[in-house]
């Protein structure tokens, strides 16, 4: 297995991917709009995308990705990263290659002066939970010096 950060250029390893990611959070397939945001992403540096690869019959399959988005902080003057999306092909789970996505994003935040890596699942994901426990996220708890909050626009 090998994991690269992908290029605009290589958008089409990870479609296919993020249309199944989006099915997997109960989204309708839809492989033109999952093109278009992921090459709006990239297009306008907004996000980071890395691409797990394996060799199945000479051929080089993506088989899982990951997407990072910068999160900025104003007060403290640093740039941190969101994991935000994280999807492995079903037959290629319980491989590692989820940690070793992971893993990878952690050391690429790490190497841009991140102080942290953040991420949010779905509470009933208990396989991703004991993942992300497994390396060493800790769950938040809410902030006791700031209050989150949110309006729909749309």
């Amino acid at each position: 297995m090998q994991i690269k950060r992908i290029t605009s250029s290589e958008l089409s390893l990870v479609v296919k991917l993020f249309d199944k990611y989006r099915v997997f959070y109960e989204q309708a397939s839809d492989l033109p709009l999952a093109h278009d945001f992921l090459q709006s992403r990239m297009e306008h540096n907004e996000s980071i995308i890395f691409v797990a690869l394996t060799e199945k019959d000479g051929e080089i399959i993506p088989v899982g990705f990951t997407q990072l988005y910068p999160k900025f902080s104003s007060v403290r003057a640093v740039k941190n990263w969101i994991l935000n999306d994280l999807f492995v092909e079903a037959k290629y789970r319980k491989q590692g290659i989820g940690e070793a996505l992971i893993k990878t994003a952690m050391e690429f935040a790490q190497s841009k002066g991140a102080k942290f890596v953040e991420l949010s699942t779905a509470v009933d994901n208990f396989t991703a939970q004991g993942l992300y426990e497994s390396l060493g996220f800790k769950k938040l708890k809410p902030d006791a010096g700031f209050i989150d909050y949110r309006i729909e626009v749309a």
